[in-house]
């Protein structure tokens, strides 16, 4: 059985999220012009503290425009893990992915 993805208790895991600002876009050339796959935003959260939070969301959720540290929902939100190596070790990275993020 192969673990895809992990769906977090909101409140519990990152508790109220705020507007950071925005992040990465993903583009890819497809049949010649450049489109875009994904944005990422960044959040506040008032439980994980130590860093940002980082969310990425598909293009069909379009650009998103909030006020800084605006309150805001995920919506359908879920958890991804990537792995990694740097020389003999091992590491995880955690991507959250949602498919909207609306005002709280």
């Amino acid at each position: 059985m192969e673990l895809k993805h992990v769906i977090p208790n909101m409140e519990k895991t990152f508790g109220n999220l705020e507007y950071a600002g925005e992040g990465k876009v993903e583009q890819r050339r497809i049949n010649g012009r450049m489109t875009t796959l994904s944005r990422s935003y960044n959040l506040y959260s008032d439980i994980q503290r130590a860093d940002d939070i980082e969310v990425i969301l598909p293009q069909e959720a379009g650009e998103k425009f909030f006020e800084h540290e605006e309150k805001v929902k995920l919506v359908n939100a879920k958890i991804t893990a990537e792995g990694y190596k740097i020389g003999d070790r091992g590491f995880t990275k955690y991507i959250l992915h949602a498919d909207d993020m609306v005002k709280a």
